[in-house]
């Protein structure tokens, strides 16, 4: 496990060794560093455009640089898609990456971990909240059926789930954590124009710490600009983003209630 915040300097689940400590993208083999971009420029299509485009990658560090698609958008805008190739690698041994530690579990294990660990179902309440409509990731990961064949933790007897689903108030999820005893707390945010989740998320947690909630439950949040990273700055205890699967969640929440039970 890791250590008060879960916080730790590599990836959840185990990884295989990279096959170079140097890595570049992959294009057509192994690090040749080509990338595809896309952007749009305020310019008219047409040759000034595309030479505008081509001088944006160099300024991406890429180098031959070669437009591969330009849309005009309206009379004043074009789309691109271009290609380059990027020259400088990435060091993999000089990462530090902040992130959740678990343990893989299956559902047997996680539904006997939480068992022996409470003696009951753990109490998780999820919710979109603030101006947020969006729940398919919410529901991925609660609902029975999961996604991709990975059941939700509806599925497990380890938890009883309670999907407050999209465009909830921070002060109802508060005061349903509070009413239901929750045990965890999960919160997705989608919507991030101009970093309103920022501020919705700060919101939650000084509503919790208010309410003398915050230490009383496991809070977690995901999304798909959310890291463990921005996650902790903002007092959480875990974060989630892209890719992340419901026995991910799983697994972290039953080790997380039992390590906290032996601290």
């Amino acid at each position: 496990m890791g250590n008060g915040n879960g916080q730790a300097t590599s990836g959840g689940r185990a990884a295989n060794a990279p096959h170079s400590d140097l890595v570049l993208p992959y294009g057509d083999q192994r690090n040749d560093g080509v990338v595809q971009v896309s952007f749009t420029l305020p310019v008219a299509a047409g040759p000034l455009a595309e030479e505008a485009a081509r001088q944006t990658m160099k300024l991406m560090g890429l180098e031959d640089p070669q437009v591969a698609e330009a849309t005009a958008i309206g009379e004043e805008f074009t789309f691109f898609v271009g290609y380059g190739k990027l020259t400088r690698a990435v060091e993999l041994s000089k990462l530090r990456v902040a992130a959740p530690m678990w343990e893989e579990l299956d559902q047997a294990a996680v539904n006997q971990l939480v068992q022996d660990t409470l003696g009951r179902p753990m109490v998780v309440v999820g919710a979109a909240t603030g101006s947020d409509a969006h729940t398919v990731g919410l529901d991925a990961i609660l609902n029975y059926k999961g996604f991709a064949g990975n059941r939700g933790l509806e599925a497990y007897s380890a938890f009883k789930v309670v999907n407050m689903g999209s465009q909830v108030p921070n002060e109802e999820l508060v005061a349903k954590a509070r009413e239901l005893g929750a045990d965890a707390i999960l919160v997705s945010q989608v919507v991030t124009e101009r970093n309103v989740h920022l501020a919705n998320l700060t919101n939650l947690v000084e509503l919790l710490e208010a309410e003398g909630l915050r230490d009383q439950v496991v809070l977690v949040v995901g999304g798909p600009r959310i890291t463990h990273a921005l996650a902790i700055e903002l007092g959480y205890d875990a974060g989630f983003g892209p890719s992340t699967r419901p026995q991910d969640v799983a697994s972290y929440l039953a080790q997380e209630v039992s390590r906290r039970m032996l601290n």
